[in-house]
């Protein structure tokens, strides 16, 4: 959609050819925000207004079905109206990465939602038409956040990242009557502290692997030789999906603590470090929303962390992901609700800090045994699981998450279509080591032209002064595909890499390889 200045009451609009479209013809009406016709293009965009009375008003525009939400009276006068359903909200969605645009998109094509907010999103995102960036707007200001709130009536916040849920944004929102979907910051400890959540899972007999906790690198190696390895050692704070080290050897743990706990490379969040047991077996993402007391399980992930085709290379923070998971069957599904699932959200109850918001639970399915363990918690949709789920859910999303905020989740039941999608992660050449920004990318909108199945959602992504897409993160676009198997969703996803022409930029060719060794021992 649009750009503009959160802290005037003017908007300047950036449209590209796509965003253009999307908010000018007829039948797209998106925004609460008015639009003066002189600040539209030169009044070749009409102005449109959502305001209190639920109306919505016109210039010589008619206003049709509203992209098929079932408004079915039409504007086709100047300073005509058209009534808006009652439960239709407004909401703002904070991040600005691919995750947030994957919730954009979802929110988008929710009928009851009628304006989409992402702060500070990113021009990929804007670009897109999935929702209305407010790139100026400080998120790390609570009070700032509740002004823009309350000045463009928003009535739901979806938080995006860990990091403003951990730092107490949720708190606050929610202090000020603002339904706000994400933990409290107390409840956020579950992903801000590793050591946080093993106690918990400790105290309340949720399966995980054996560990330890250190700050003297000294006493934390000595423990590692008593182990042996392959050992993990983990930096207890937020690290950016970047403070996990599985070594394989004595020497690459004694360097992860050396990186953490001497060095400090992650800051305060390394200055405490967990270590412990290797497990073997298949990783998988489990997804759960949480209304404080009611937890209401999402479709099954399962993510590709390594940086190389072949799982190799180093951890980063997911380089592709499908959904479902062949390996979470329906018998796994409810052994993980009933063993770690229910007993966190029971146990958060118990120790004064119910959590509300959505539960990702890593796990890893043990060879030996079969069984889950939990492996962390992280107090948000990941990322790029998240795309793939939101790419399957066929729920009013907004309605959904509106629920989880008022604790009525237990009156929900979630409609998922029954295709499997898939995604593919480019990132800039070097990451998750250092990398170049400012690298052209093209053929973005070719590329998503490919199949009506494909969905590119943007990570990374900035302008540069001719109009062009440049790369701006490490991981910068999540091309998605849907299909009715897992070799058709990756062949459409991999259709659309081919058509982006940017050399600078590097993927994995194997994403989904663990779902076609199920399929093809299911088949034989």
């Amino acid at each position: 959609m649009a750009c503009f200045s959160s802290s005037t009451t003017k908007v300047s609009l950036k449209f590209g050819a796509k965003a253009f479209a999307r908010n000018c013809l007829p039948g797209y009406l998106h925004s609460v925000v008015s639009f003066p016709v002189s600040r539209t293009l030169g009044g070749l965009c009409s102005p449109i207004r959502v305001e209190n009375e639920n109306r919505a008003y016109g210039s010589n525009l008619a206003v049709e079905a509203l992209k098929g939400r079932h408004l079915n009276t039409t504007l086709s006068s100047t300073n005509g109206h058209v009534k808006v359903p009652e439960e239709r909200v407004t909401v703002l969605v904070i991040g600005g990465g691919g995750r947030e645009h994957a919730l954009c998109y979802a929110l988008e094509r929710s009928p009851s939602c009628d304006a989409i907010f992402c702060a500070p999103g990113n021009s990929g995102i804007a670009e897109s038409g999935d929702a209305t960036c407010i790139p100026d707007l400080d998120i790390t200001n609570s009070e700032n956040v509740i002004s823009f709130c309350h000045n463009w009536g928003v009535g739901l916040v979806v938080v995006g990242p860990e990091a403003p849920l951990v730092a107490g944004l949720a708190n606050d929102l929610v202090k000020a009557g603002i339904p706000t979907f994400g933990p409290s910051s107390e409840a956020a400890a579950l992903e801000g502290s590793k050591d946080f959540m093993k106690k918990l899972c400790h105290k309340y007999n949720i399966p995980t692997a054996k560990y330890q906790t250190f700050t003297n690198p000294a006493d934390a190696k000595q423990y590692v030789k008593d182990q042996g390895a392959p050992i993990v050692v983990k930096a207890d704070g937020l690290a950016a999906g970047k403070g996990v080290v599985v070594a394989m050897t004595l020497d690459e743990a004694f360097e992860a603590i050396d990186t953490m706990l001497i060095e400090g490379s992650f800051g305060s969040a390394g200055s405490r470090v967990i270590i412990e047991e290797f497990l073997e077996g298949e990783e998988a993402s489990f997804f759960a929303l949480v209304d404080g007391e009611t937890a209401l399980p999402l479709e099954s992930a399962q993510d590709h962390k390594r940086v190389g085709d072949g799982d190799v290379g180093p951890n980063t923070g997911g380089m592709g992901a499908y959904s479902p998971a062949p390996i979470m069957t329906e018998e796994l599904k409810k052994k993980v609700m009933e063993s770690i699932i229910l007993p966190t959200v029971k146990g958060m109850a118990a120790e004064g800090c119910k959590f509300v918001g959505v539960l990702y639970a890593g796990l890893m399915i043990e060879k030996k045994s079969g069984l889950p363990k939990l492996i962390e918690y992280n107090v948000r949709f990941g990322d790029p699981e998240c795309q793939v789920l939101m790419m399957r859910l066929e729920s009013d999303l907004a309605q959904v998450l509106l629920a989880a905020c008022r604790g009525e989740l237990g009156k929900v039941s979630l409609t998922w279509s029954p295709e499997l999608a898939t995604v593919v992660v480019m990132a800039s050449e070097g990451y998750p080591g250092p990398y170049k920004k400012g690298t052209v990318i093209k053929n973005i909108d070719e590329a998503e032209q490919v199949s009506p199945a494909v969905k590119i959602f943007h990570a990374g992504t900035a302008f540069d002064t001719d109009g062009n897409f440049v790369a701006a993160g490490g991981r910068v676009l999540g091309v998605t595909a849907k299909g009715k198997d897992i070799e058709e969703a990756r062949a459409k996803a991999y259709d659309a890499l081919d058509v982006v022409d940017w050399p600078e930029g590097f993927y994995r060719h194997d994403i989904g390889w663990r779902a076609l060794k199920h399929r093809h021992l299911a088949e034989h």
